[in-house]
């Protein structure tokens, strides 16, 4: 195996392990635990995770909950720091909010007290690729809009290849990781001429990660009863069912930013629902080089549930 090959799997691997963290957050997860989803060694696994990424697995592991946790004390009024404690998979709110401080240096409480106290604007998603927003919001609050339904949609496989950076990275890379994504599902007859959904998973939320670290799987729905074979460059997971928004667009490249934020800025804080803890996604309903004016058409996920008071 060449040596761009090898990084290519041991990356797949780490790949797995993001994976099994991010649908195990809140429970307790041990080195062998993590090991043994990425298929390493236990007593090699840290090193190699901590090579790969540059922070250590128990490092990665508190990150992404304190991450999460910003996004349930800013956004879910709705639950107590029990509630988001046990979500996230600490014994007691007690413990949550040691952690917390020792994290960002202030309690939980007086964070969510301070963001809603100093959060005046609803925050826009585009922000961190829109130096104009805010005069941009000013002039045009929302300069696109879509039909929004409610969808009830069903768990799926799926095959991806992950990007990790900023979105401005992702743009640059976007053309070649779909290349590789259908080249390597053609090689294992994973694909069915209009049948594939084509879709890119948002891991991370933009208002509280770092960008440079942002996780974007580009990825092909799979019929569960097929095979898939894991290779260095393919990985497969599920795509988590359950209630989402769906917003329906016909747009223009760049106006990507201003569907996101219709969904989250005009039409959730309306709807009597709240977001749910799990990722959104789009998926891509056409080609735009098909079309003589480039249009998107996108429909953009939003997982949902019913708010409560």
């Amino acid at each position: 195996m060449s040596d761009q090959r090898c990084r290519e799997e041991y990356m797949r691997r780490i790949h797995k392990v993001q994976d099994y963290i991010e649908q195990h957050i809140g429970q307790s997860m041990s080195i062998e635990d993590l090991s043994e989803a990425a298929g390493f060694s236990k007593y090699h696994f840290s090193r190699i995770f901590q090579g790969m990424l540059h922070e250590s697995p128990a490092h990665y592991v508190n990150r992404i909950r304190m991450e999460l946790a910003l996004f349930l004390l800013a956004h879910r009024v709705d639950k107590n720091m029990t509630d988001i404690a046990y979500e996230l998979g600490f014994s007691d709110s007690a413990v949550f909010s040691r952690t917390f401080k020792n994290y960002y240096g202030i309690s939980p409480r007086e964070y969510r007290q301070e963001y809603s106290k100093n959060c005046k604007e609803t925050f826009l998603l585009s922000e961190y690729n829109k130096k104009a927003a805010k005069k941009e919001v000013a002039d045009n609050p929302f300069p696109v809009t879509g039909q929004i339904t409610i969808e009830s949609l069903e768990e799926k496989q799926l095959v991806y290849v992950r990007h990790t950076g900023t979105y401005e990275t992702l743009a640059q890379e976007y053309a070649g990781l779909i290349q590789k994504l259908f080249a390597h599902a053609k090689k294992q007859n994973l694909l069915w001429d209009g049948q594939n959904w084509v879709l890119a998973i948002y891991h991370d939320n933009p208002e509280f990660g770092e960008e440079s670290q942002f996780r974007t799987s580009l990825c092909l729905t799979v019929p569960d009863d097929v095979a898939v074979h894991e290779d260095e460059i393919l990985g497969k997971m599920k795509l988590e069912g359950g209630l989402y928004a769906v917003g329906h667009f016909r747009i223009q490249p760049e106006q990507y930013p201003d569907a996101w934020n219709y969904m989250y800025q005009e039409w959730l804080t309306c709807s009597g629902y709240v977001p749910r803890n799990s990722y959104p996604f789009e998926v891509y309903c056409n080609n735009p080089e098909e079309d003589e004016k480039h249009i998107n058409v996108v429909d953009i996920y939003v997982p949902i549930e019913p708010i409560s008071f």
